[in-house]
């Protein structure tokens, strides 16, 4: 099996104004040393209007983090008020698109065919995609997790071929521990994430065992150290934590 680099994303939500922004990403530099970026990738998703500002301090004073954006339209160009493009993002360099985040399809009612287009444009314009998975309360009572979690692989991926599946991120996040406090056990989410590796495989063969996957929901330095220990967890998508660089670099220097 191969052995998988941990990747470890701060998805900044509606946060951080651009010159806060390139506050945060300084100061997390300055938390972090070769080591760390070695044994570990590192990536900062802030709001649309921060991208700019970010790209241009990492590139400026060379810092290994990768940039990331928390959304994106499918269409390249059109009339589509308010929303940003592939090909925009592209340009500024962005590495790594979240698509289909549960606070999407929760408030914004994003499907699982619309986070398939997402995801494929993503793929089409050179950037990964970091694929959020996850279910409600009522369903992991119901006993439906599981099936949750595939059909949301299935759909996400369908149509999704050759090199690219290599390419691309999965983060399991159980939509009830997302800013709650509450978060999975890491065996539970182990066992989750397993399932999801197996609808991988199903689709892809061996290549699923190079896809990583990673564990979001109310994610601290607190609990990482449980979460990583186990196997099938290969990073984490992180939200508070990732707003303070401090805590931020704990995340990330446990790991690597």
């Amino acid at each position: 099996m191969p052995e998988r680099q941990p990747i470890m994303a701060g998805n900044w939500k509606m946060h951080h104004t651009h010159l806060e922004a390139i506050q945060v990403v300084q100061k997390l530099s300055y938390q972090l040393d070769e080591k760390d970026y070695d044994g570990c990738e590192v990536v900062v998703c802030p709001a649309f209007t921060a991208l700019r500002s970010v790209q241009t301090v990492l590139e400026a004073d060379r810092i290994p983090i990768a940039l990331g954006a928390q959304d994106v339209h499918w269409k390249e160009q059109g009339a589509f008020t308010g929303e940003v493009s592939p090909v925009m993002l592209a340009k500024l360099n962005v590495s790594y698109v979240i698509v289909g985040h549960s606070e999407r399809r929760e408030l914004f009612g994003e499907t699982d065919e619309t986070v398939s287009l997402k995801l494929k444009a993503v793929l089409k314009h050179g950037m990964s995609p970091i694929v959020c998975v996850g279910e409600t309360l009522d369903e992991r009572e119901a006993g439906r997790t599981d099936t949750k979690v595939s059909g949301q692989i299935r759909a996400g991926f369908a149509g999704v071929r050759g090199e690219d599946p290599l390419r691309c991120v999965v983060a399991y996040e159980p939509i009830w521990a997302i800013g709650t406090g509450r978060n999975a056990t890491p065996e539970d989410a182990s066992a989750t994430i397993a399932v999801i590796r197996q609808t991988l495989r199903e689709l892809y063969k061996g290549d699923a065992d190079e896809i990583r996957i990673q564990y979001g929901g109310s994610v601290k330095p607190g609990n990482i150290a449980d979460l990583m220990a186990m196997p099938e967890i290969d990073g984490a998508l992180v939200g508070g934590a990732s707003l303070d660089p401090v805590d931020f670099s704990r995340l990330i220097k446990y790991r690597a």
